[in-house]
């Protein structure tokens, strides 16, 4: 149903006031979902088994049920745009908590697939009786206008219109849901979700987020995550994506201006490739083995001499490694990880204690794991944090015992 609130606002203009009447259809209205998918506990069992997830560690609990859904958000310039994303649902009968799920750096548009390595992050947490929701973020799935990477507010409204939507959707299933919120993510999604916990705890006390655990975040964006750009690094197709979501999301230079930041031919690669139809690696082939090489001398000189440039203190708007959560919140890194390097989550630990933040923590998915590894026992770590909220088992803080023996071996042998 759509549903609108009026807002009555005075303007006062040349002495006189004026009463204004504003109709706004409001944000995370649900459009459509349709199921897309039904794994009953044997099928689950089988994909275990191909995607190496030992069920001595993730249990299979429930059969899941996954739907796609579209729903309203709101663009930069606060217009109602249509948004994608997908829904887990674990077909038990018990009043089970919201979960919400952000994946990692994508470019091309269009729905993930159902057996995604994602989507099986996501599952992991269903099957044991969690509500999981994962937006695709604004300009991605099936969704309007561009993506605006790393860009905190637009992270935000994915993730809390997409909350407010699958509240109809549950309802509609007949799923009873308790009130609590928890919030996860993995690479660009563990800035989304920090993004989403600043937003809801600075606009939103009326959501009960009760615990958020962020994996592998670029949350230092104009500090540890700035410095690989300087060097060889495996992905340097972000560094436009992020240039080009800034500009857009602030209106930084005109489009020809803009292009004339990139040397030739990454001028015609910034202008052309990131338009939703090519995968970051397809992009990252094109491009230099330092990601700073494709910018010109001048636009580096200026960025890195003057500490009033306005993309410098972009880079720091968007940052999340300098805010206080109120949120119990566990910071998830493996030290092997050079995409996303671990000292993002390290300084940010630090930062939040500093400025008061008393149920901060920190946990290493493995010291020897890559970006890749990492996703797996950072996951299981984020679980096991989630599960002592919602089962109120506070002697099981780090897990219960068993299962952190296994995954302890695990570790070793992987």
């Amino acid at each position: 149903m759509n549903k609108c609130y009026t807002i009555l606002s005075l303007f006062k203009l040349n002495g006189l006031f004026l009463l204004l009447v504003i109709s706004l259809s409001a944000f995370g209205q649900l459009i459509e979902y349709n199921k897309v998918g039904y794994y009953p506990k044997d099928s689950l069992k089988i994909i275990w088994k191909q995607k190496n997830i030992p069920r001595s560690i993730v249990n299979i609990k429930h059969g899941i049920t996954i739907y796609r859904v579209k729903y309203f958000t709101k663009w930069i310039d606060g217009n109602k745009i249509i948004a994608t994303g997908s829904m887990f649902v674990p077909d038990n009968s018990k009043k089970n908590p919201l979960l919400v799920y952000n994946h990692g750096t994508r470019i091309k548009k269009g729905a993930p697939k159902k057996l995604s390595g994602e989507n099986i992050l996501a599952m992991m947490f269903s099957t044991d009786g969690y509500y999981v929701i994962s937006p695709d973020f604004i300009g991605l799935g099936e969704g309007e206008k561009s993506h605006l990477y790393c860009h905190i507010e637009s992270e935000a409204d994915a993730g809390i219109d997409f909350i407010r939507s699958s509240k109809e959707i549950l309802s509609d299933l007949g799923k009873p849901v308790t009130s609590e919120l928890y919030i996860t993510g993995y690479s660009q999604g563990g800035h989304a979700a920090l993004a989403q916990l600043q937003v809801l705890e600075r606009d939103f006390p009326n959501f009960k987020v009760k615990a958020c655990s962020p994996m592998s975040g670029p949350y230092d964006l104009g500090g540890v995550q700035e410095e690989v750009m300087y060097h060889p690094y495996p992905f340097s197709a972000y560094l436009p994506y992020l240039l080009k979501s800034l500009n857009t999301a602030y209106d930084l230079f005109s489009e020809n201006r803009f292009y004339n930041i990139f040397k030739t031919p990454y001028d015609s690669i910034a202008r052309y490739m990131y338009n939703g139809q090519h995968r970051l690696r397809k992009i990252n082939e094109y491009l230099p083995e330092k990601p700073v090489d494709m910018i010109q001398e001048g636009f580096v000189k200026r960025y890195k001499n003057d500490p009033d440039f306005e993309l410098r203190k972009l880079l720091l708007i968007n940052a999340l490694s300098n805010w206080s959560p109120k949120t119990p919140t566990q910071l998830c890194y493996c030290e092997g990880d050079r995409v996303v390097p671990f000292e993002n989550s390290i300084v940010t630990y630090e930062n939040m204690k500093k400025l008061g933040s008393k149920d901060v923590f920190l946990k290493s998915g493995g010291k020897k794991f890559d970006h890749y590894k990492c996703a797996g026992t950072s996951t299981v770590y984020t679980k096991f944090f989630f599960d002592r909220y919602v089962y109120d088992k506070r002697i099981f803080k780090k897990g219960p015992l068993l299962k952190r023996g296994f995954l302890s071996l695990y570790k070793i042998f992987n």
